[in-house]
């Protein structure tokens, strides 16, 4: 037990020193969605594999339809429909052309492609608007195409390799994999990649007043909203989340709990049951957790000079050496708390980069001064305009108001040493966006 009281700066730092981020693992593309790459992909084939069309016309000769014009166009003769994904392609001789779609190879023979709206589209009449189906007669089935106006060589053909070259590297590792990554990694053929695994995060509440969402609520019990709060946030941060609903408050059951969960936890989460009162369940059945044989194991309860969430807990447990946060029951208290503590240690075990919400300083927007407990860091809701580079306080500084939560965006930051801050002064904010 520590007795001397934590900064905010410290209690993380301690937490960021002792986190491992989780050992790579080679991993399905679908999965990989979020995920830290942790080798360079260099590319095996050219993209586009082949030259096609990037049109949808007719595959020509660039002699054929030198210096055609509406009123003399080249006629030339349709050997035939190349559509993407098209095989055995026939060869484009002199006087000849292939319908082309949009994607399709081009054929051997052709240098270029004339878009369909510069030929009479094998109609005989005027310019053509669109292709028609593939293996539709045109009027008078003629077989002959006019083109009314010339292309130069390699005009409306995509180049194999002018997207990326085989060889070339396509993403270096440290790269984190969203939308457009998995996008290029499939375009490449790569089914599975090598990557930092998204981290196993149970969430556990305690408190024998808690109801689940959804049960009837009998006269002095509360839903559990904290689990469910703490669970999406860990989600939103990147990790697999498991919720485990309310722990009566009985040492003995949340001790078995936790070892019951450790097996799919890459990081634990507590809530409730941190404080100093009779019924501190998390305290009790976690204070002994460090046992002799088990060097560097045990959960520390501290004192943090931070407003809300003063009492805090953090250490390992487990044969593993399972990562613990206890956080305070209050549900605005365990949310700051979740957002100081809890998310960049989810971002460390991920192995970004980055482990911190965006900042900025913004004007305080309030009518009056904000009060500030002397030596304590505190962290208020409020709204930031980015715009105006404004930030306008949300409901009070109650550690309770879950409604005032739901309507924040970022938390405003009012440092240990300051007791006041009056309307029109700049303040550091936390974006929650």
């Amino acid at each position: 037990m520590s007795s001397a009281t934590w900064s905010v700066d410290d209690h993380l730092e301690d937490i960021l020193g002792a986190i491992r981020p989780l050992d790579p693992i080679e991993m399905q593309l679908p999965d990989a969605q979020g995920c830290v790459l942790m080798e360079d992909v260099t590319v095996p084939v050219a993209l586009p594999p082949f030259d096609n069309s990037s049109m949808d016309g007719y595959a020509v000769r660039v002699a054929d339809v030198a210096g055609a014009t509406e009123k003399s166009p080249a006629v030339l003769t349709v050997i035939g429909d190349v559509a993407a994904g098209s095989e055995g392609l026939p060869t484009v001789e002199p006087g000849q052309a292939a319908r082309i779609m949009t994607g399709a190879p081009l054929p051997p023979g052709a240098e270029a492609v004339v878009p369909v709206e510069w030929t009479d589209g094998g109609s005989g009449g005027g310019a053509a608007q669109t292709m028609r189906p593939a293996g539709e007669a045109p009027e008078g089935a003629s077989g002959e195409v006019r083109v009314h106006r010339p292309v130069a060589e390699r005009a409306h053909v995509r180049a194999r390799g002018s997207d990326v070259q085989s060889g070339d590297l396509a993403l270096a590792a440290g790269t984190v994999l969203g939308p457009p990554q998995i996008g290029l990694l499939a375009a490449i053929g790569r089914g599975t990649v090598r990557v930092r695994p998204r981290p196993r995060v149970v969430v556990l509440s305690t408190g024998s007043e808690l109801v689940q969402p959804g049960e009837e609520l009998t006269e002095g019990r509360i839903y559990d909203s904290n689990s469910f709060a703490l669970a999406a946030a860990a989600r939103d941060a990147g990790a697999l989340a498991y919720r485990v609903g309310a722990v009566t408050d009985d040492a003995q059951t949340l001790r078995a709990t936790i070892e019951d969960q450790l097996i799919r936890a890459d990081l634990l989460v507590t809530t409730g049951g941190v404080s100093v009162g009779a019924y501190d369940v998390v305290k009790e059945a976690l204070s002994p957790v460090g046992d002799e044989d088990e060097p560097g194991s045990g959960i520390d309860f501290r004192k943090l000079a931070m407003q809300p969430g003063k009492p805090q807990g953090f250490g390992s447990i487990g044969p593993e050496r399972t990562p613990l946060l206890a956080l305070p029951g209050n549900p605005v208290s365990s949310y700051v708390s979740f957002e100081l503590f809890v998310r960049p240690a989810i971002r460390a075990l991920m192995g970004l980069p980055d482990v911190h919400r965006p900042t900025a300083r913004a004007v305080l927007k309030a009518d009056g001064a904000l009060s500030s407990p002397a030596g304590k860091r505190q962290f208020l809701r409020g709204k930031y305009d980015a715009q105006s580079g404004s930030v306008t306080p949300v409901g009070g500084s109650g550690s309770h108001l879950v409604a005032a939560l739901a309507h924040a965006d970022c938390l405003i930051v009012v440092p240990e040493a300051d007791t006041s801050v009056e309307p029109g002064a700049e303040v550091g904010v936390v974006l929650l966006g």
